[in-house]
């Protein structure tokens, strides 16, 4: 066994001992009044064993290293959990992902009782990754619930081999899509699916929109087809959405597909949204310094793992050809990449076997990978808000992060309108970082 393995397993066995030294005196119900309550009004729960959830689910959530809960799961699983519409906008490495989908198996595991059939959940995201991600978080926290989940990001696109094989694992996939409770996707996909007939929203209970300004945002491909998807569901499903921003536009539409006299908001004002875990800094330079600089911060800064991000994809593969040739523990992740190829680089990358991974905003959202503590911003982002969801790939979950931006004379108005957005002061980057 790794030693990776070996902390992985020790946790595992020290969240379960906790957990059943604290169960017999919480499993009494608690009551939402003598708990604390936000200065929104919402009740906070504490711990997990407070939320009153199901012993297997509690399971799940403990065998996974959860100790306690975040702020945003304090706040917000037991509301979802209730069956209201709600939308939850909090920055990234809050614990978005598990809010939900504690809730929603909590959700899941009362349906099943009642020997509910079909699809009872969905989740739609705006990229594969972020998809195949979400769908792991839901097997790992609904191991011991036994609750059947898909990802659906195409039906063949991890496949090899001759076409006899590739018609075994459509079926083999249709078979597991039909049988699931619980799907992630991504919209095309979806909708696919929903013009073959192939997934059927008949006894849906619940869907979630994550990283939902990508989704439902007037300049991208993904609005259509979310309402789409809303035209086919009941309107007795209850809708969470989610995201790291969300704009007065975005608010805007959600009324069109949310209950909007019965919902709960959980928001963080746009002053708030800065991580505070995360140390910001700039470097004033030239383009033709970038490739020296950038290796001398690999060689002196200390790290774990870094994501650099750059602005295209010509500029990705050239970047991730230097540091490879320079010998540096590197992988690239861009939209050229076949699916099957992105997931390679991304296993290789969270795992821990290459230390460097250097991207395109592709990979600026909800992705987490719990190593990284520093963000190389290679070139500024050309979009204002993904400052926030790029630098939060490190600082996960309350860690501490670093974030270090190139800045040339060209980006200098572009970094003064995310100072003012942010309202934050980006210092020179230490010496003695």
């Amino acid at each position: 066994m790794s030693s990776t393995q070996d902390i992985i397993a020790r946790l595992k066995q020290r969240a379960l001992k906790d957990k059943e030294s604290t169960e017999t005196k919480d499993e009494v119900k608690v009551s939402a009044k003598d708990l604390p309550k936000s200065k929104d009004g919402l009740t906070i729960y504490p711990s997990f064993n407070k939320m009153n959830l199901n012993k297997d689910l509690l399971r799940g959530i403990y065998s996974i290293g959860y100790e306690k809960p975040s702020l945003v799961q304090s706040k917000a699983i037991v509301p979802i959990i209730s069956g209201k519409d709600i939308i939850i906008q909090q920055q990234s490495g809050t614990g978005k992902t598990a809010t939900f989908t504690i809730a929603m198996l909590q959700v899941l595991y009362g349906l099943k009782n009642k020997n509910k059939n079909g699809l009872q959940a969905l989740v739609v995201s705006p990229t594969r990754e972020l998809a195949i991600q979400i769908n792991g978080v839901i097997e790992n926290l609904g191991n011991y619930l036994k609750v059947k989940n898909f990802c659906l990001t195409g039906l063949t696109n991890n496949v090899n081999g001759d076409k006899v094989s590739i018609e075994k694992k459509i079926k083999l996939d249709l078979k597991k899509l039909a049988d699931a409770d619980i799907v992630s996707g991504t919209p095309g996909k979806i909708v696919d699916c929903l013009k073959r007939s192939q997934i059927d929203f008949e006894n849906l209970k619940m869907i979630i929109l994550d990283e939902a300004d990508e989704l439902l945002d007037e300049n991208l491909g993904f609005k259509k087809q979310i309402y789409e998807i809303f035209n086919k569901i009941n309107s007795k499903t209850q809708v969470v959405i989610l995201s790291a921003t969300m704009s007065s536009n975005i608010l805007e539409i959600s009324k069109k597909i949310m209950n909007w006299d019965n919902h709960i908001k959980i928001l963080t004002k746009k002053k708030e949204i800065s991580l505070d875990v995360i140390k910001q800094y700039k470097i004033d330079l030239k383009e033709s310094w970038k490739v020296n600089t950038l290796q001398d911060i690999l060689n002196t800064v200390s790290y774990q793992q870094v994501v650099i991000f750059v602005n295209n994809v010509k500029k990705c593969t050239s970047l991730y050809a230097f540091l490879n040739k320079q010998k540096f523990s590197v992988v690239s992740i861009h939209s050229k990449l076949s699916q099957l190829e992105r997931l390679e680089q991304m296993n290789k990358f969270r795992n821990g076997t290459y230390k460097i991974l250097v991207t395109t905003d592709i990979w600026a959202r909800g992705i987490d990978v719990q190593q990284i503590n520093l963000v190389i911003n290679y070139d500024l982002p050309i979009n204002i808000e993904n400052y926030i969801h790029r630098i939060g790939r490190s600082g996960r979950f309350g860690r501490l992060g670093k974030a270090i931006n190139f800045v040339t004379d060209e980006d200098q108005k572009q970094l003064a309108k995310i100072e003012k957005y942010y309202k934050i002061d980006i210092p020179d980057m230490p010496s003695d970082l």
